[in-house]
């Protein structure tokens, strides 16, 4: 009975010792709220760029970038210290207060959509899109679909550190594919 209880207490130990290594090891993403996000370049001395995931609740291909790209060990890491990540819900009903505007929830048949995520998405209301802006607010650029981590990466090292300013896309993501 002694042995039966030591090896219980031995796996219990073993399986609390993995998990918190593990979780050391894990980047976690920290997302923000839009109001969180705009606090934070308004308050740190060295602002990051801001991340937009639009996403709903009912595209499956979101909960598959969410799955593999965001939760994908090198692009958390990355994207944590390059970015504040915000998740926005493209048919959210909150309102949102931004540059003295308020964007709101906008019922249209079956599902509505927000003024904001139509208005950073350009119109084009497709799930997933992520956003790029950078220190300033300005629209970097929307990037529609599913993006797995190895293109997501090199499109978020495009605008994270600022090889747009110099380079193309057609020309960086030609020379980033041969790497």
């Amino acid at each position: 009975m002694k042995t039966v209880s030591s090896i219980h207490t031995a796996l219990f130990v073993l399986f609390f010792v993995g998990l918190s290594s593990s979780s050391l090891s894990a980047q976690e993403v920290e997302w923000l709220s839009w109001e969180e996000a705009t606090q934070k370049i308004a308050t740190d001395t060295n602002p990051k760029k801001i991340f937009i995931d639009v996403y709903t609740d009912w595209c499956g291909w979101c909960k598959k970038m969410d799955k593999d790209t965001f939760q994908n060990p090198e692009v958390a890491a990355y994207m944590a210290k390059n970015f504040y990540m915000v998740k926005m819900d493209g048919e959210g009903k909150e309102d949102i207060e931004f540059k003295g505007k308020t964007y709101k929830y906008v019922p249209s048949g079956k599902r509505g959509y927000h003024e904001f995520a139509a208005a950073l998405m350009q119109g084009r209301m497709s799930y997933p899109t992520v956003i790029f802006l950078d220190e300033d607010f300005q629209m970097l650029s929307p990037v529609p679909g599913y993006q797995k981590p190895k293109a997501f990466l090199n499109i978020a090292k495009y605008f994270g550190e600022n090889i747009y300013k110099d380079k193309d896309w057609k020309t960086y993501s030609a020379s980033a594919e041969g790497k």
